[in-house]
């Protein structure tokens, strides 16, 4: 699926400010319909609904440390929910141990970012995920 700018856009971290940052720099790239929730328990109704009013988000960007449902069993639900399951799903971490970054790659994650980032940075993964 190539980049498009006007994809719904999920961004999902449990801090306001790093959701406004991510949301600010995927605006600065030309995304036009961001929308954000504040852990994966919060975002899995919405994800849910969209799905269901069909019009699901078409890329997620979440965090992967979260405290009621981490962006890791958030990515798991998503890759086993038909219909939804081959979301892009683009994880942003402080993990830098070689055994969590297995796991989310064992997940299925599209690909993940570590903090903290500069935009050239983010948008260098955006891209992979979207070649």
């Amino acid at each position: 699926m190539p980049l498009d700018p006007t994809m719904k856009t999920l961004v999902i971290d449990d801090m306001m400010t790093m959701r406004k940052i991510i949301a600010k720099m995927l605006k600065q790239f030309g995304f036009t319909n961001v929308s954000q929730a504040d852990d994966g328990a919060t975002a899995w109704p919405m994800i849910e609904e969209a799905y269901k009013s069909g019009e699901p988000f078409d890329f997620i960007v979440s965090d992967w440390n979260m405290p009621i449902m981490s962006g890791l069993d958030l990515l798991i639900k998503i890759r086993a929910t038909e219909g939804i399951s081959k979301t892009p799903f683009l994880m942003v971490t402080a993990e830098a141990e070689q055994a969590n970054v297995v796991k989310v790659v064992q997940a299925g994650v599209s690909n993940f970012v570590k903090k903290p980032f500069k935009p050239a940075t983010l948008k260098e993964k955006i891209d992979k995920v979207f070649p």
